[in-house]
């Protein structure tokens, strides 16, 4: 099967400009193709992840892709999916989330001379001359045609800016630039950026008389049509300091079965045939193949090594696995009074709770278990010696931690008899 072939047989492509022209560029590596981030924030996230599986594909198949990032237009926000106006970003904040997102890029981009090139429309965005940007840009766009746009339909009623307005005219002058310097003929994207990629190859077509292609990707929605990658948190990040390796594979292992296929099928390097063959998974069957949808992306983002534990860690509360791969919080001789450490602190000090009352509310409840015994006592209380080797700790369904007391330097062990 042919890479195109793939791609639609994933369900990844949601429209194309010209469906013959675009397979026969993807098919035989032809195609130099960008795909924009705005650095909105100092990491990427799951919302970014398929764009890079989408990215990585293409490139392994032959393709050169071009990473760019938003540095300019990010100073002015594309309102599509948006009801408000993004947070003004200064040049220092956009320049840094620049820097981490090059670096998170490259676990999945091979960056290496000729294999393909990241660029940022800072560049050539942001010495622009006004009156020549309009003469020279802005007389090749409708303003009616523009309207019909459905990221600006959405955003009428409740007021859509002048700056963001400009959005698209900017977006579209991206790919001129990237047309112009560096033979890129393909542009890909979310499915709500289809009106700013038209913008595109139309600008080509009037500046350059050339053709120029647009793709789609297919968003990535759960069975109830919201969009995934958001949890109660907030997004589910790519930096390990966001969204830590275990609650990147928790957040896949625990999706909904309506979800899991789709996802193997649209993330995972997986061959073909052997996700079809789950198609008649039902049952307990379903919950493998999300621990094997989990392993494959916390893999793919974090390592082979950090996926082990993370699935280690989660086995450990059903018996298998080992607790040493938890995600583990340290208490500190400080945290224990009259030689004894209560529930509530240790639920508070894990980050199980966000406050000592939330806690109590939890354990009240019933929600919270150590060891797999429920604790609904607010005054149990626990020695050191049970937190040598740790305590799980577990808050409802999915959150857990093993807490142990922290190592004691050589002078607190001198001192700690009185303990």
């Amino acid at each position: 099967m042919q890479v195109y072939d793939e791609l639609v047989a994933r369900g990844l492509i949601a429209q194309v400009t010209d469906e013959d022209e675009i397979r026969d560029m993807v098919n035989n590596g032809k195609a130099v193709f960008y795909i924009g981030f705005d650095p909105t924030a100092d990491s990427l996230h799951v919302g970014h992840f398929m764009a890079l599986c989408l990215m990585k594909r293409l490139q392994m198949a032959g393709n050169k892709p071009i990473a760019l990032i938003g540095g300019g237009t990010a100073m002015i926000g594309d309102p599509s999916g948006r009801s408000d106006m993004r947070q003004m970003m200064t040049a220092e904040m956009i320049q840094h989330n620049c820097d981490c997102f090059k670096k998170q890029m490259s676990k999945f981009i091979d960056f290496s001379e000729g294999r393909a090139v990241m660029v940022n429309n800072a560049d050539w965005l942001m010495p622009l001359n006004y009156i020549e940007m309009l003469r020279d840009v802005g007389a090749h766009f409708s303003v009616n045609r523009m309207l019909t746009a459905e990221c600006y339909k959405k955003r009428m009623e409740k007021g859509l800016s002048f700056l963001e307005f400009n959005y698209m005219i900017m977006q579209s002058y991206d790919f001129l630039q990237l047309y112009e310097k560096y033979g890129c003929n393909m542009q890909f994207g979310g499915d709500d950026q289809w009106s700013n990629m038209l913008g595109g190859t139309e600008l080509i077509r009037r500046k350059l008389g050339k053709d120029a292609h647009a793709m789609t990707i297919t968003l990535l929605l759960n069975s109830e049509g919201n969009k995934m990658g958001k949890t109660a948190k907030g997004a589910v990040w790519l930096d390990p300091e966001k969204t830590t390796p275990y609650e990147f594979y928790q957040y896949w292992r625990n999706i909904d079965d309506a979800d899991v296929l789709k996802c193997l099928r649209m993330l995972t390097f997986l061959p073909l045939e052997q996700i079809d063959a789950m198609d008649k998974w039902e049952g307990s069957q379903l919950n493998e193949a999300k621990e094997i949808l989990a392993y494959e992306l916390t893999k793919l983002v974090h390592s082979e090594e950090e996926a082990g534990k993370a699935q280690n860690s989660a086995r450990a509360l059903f018996g298998s696995g080992s607790a040493e791969d938890m995600p583990t919080s340290e208490l500190s001789m400080d945290d224990f009074r009259d030689g004894r450490v209560d529930i509530l602190t240790i639920v508070h000090k894990s980050g199980l709770c966000a406050s000592r009352s939330e806690a109590r509310r939890n354990v009240q409840q019933g929600g919270v278990t150590v060891d797999g015994e429920r604790v609904t006592d607010i005054a149990a209380s626990y020695t050191p010696e049970q937190l040598q080797t740790g305590l799980v700790v577990k808050r409802g369904k999915k959150s857990f931690k093993r807490v142990i007391i922290k190592s004691k330097t050589p002078q607190q062990a001198d001192g700690a008899s009185n303990l």
